[in-house]
């Protein structure tokens, strides 16, 4: 039996489909969101470091992401020996936008439940942050 609230609810509200899959994961989501706060891009080896992958997971996601066609990758011969460059694409960039918009809302959502649950173990849970 449905409750009175559940009624008014839309329908599909908790579905959250905006949460790509190939974001979604979490080494793809840190290289993302360190490739957000780098928007000239960042050398493998920095990207490596800020994520703690190893070289042949970074390269793995990286991949994905690329075929995804949410990075690039380039090799930058300038000073030195070549490195491998990765940037966010402005496409990519919008993806990850409306990835986090999507995942605010799921965030809002279940502090609203922890809120609004009367049980005094979940609140505090909520309140903790």
């Amino acid at each position: 039996m449905r409750s009175r609230n559940a009624k008014s609810e839309q329908p599909h509200r908790f579905s959250y489909r905006g949460l790509d899959r190939v974001i979604h994961e979490r080494a793809r989501l840190g290289i993302l969101a360190s490739l957000l706060a780098h928007p000239k891009g960042l050398a493998f080896g920095e990207l490596l470091d800020l994520c703690g992958l190893t070289d042949g997971n970074l390269s793995r996601h990286l991949q994905v992401l690329q075929d995804a066609k949410l990075v690039t990758l380039s090799r930058d011969t300038g000073v030195g020996r070549p490195q491998t460059i990765c940037r966010i694409t402005s496409s990519g960039r919008r993806r990850f936008l409306q990835y986090l918009a999507v995942l605010e809302r799921v965030l809002v959502d279940a502090a609203d439940a922890l809120d609004a649950d009367p049980n005094p173990a979940l609140s505090q849970l909520s309140a903790r942050g």
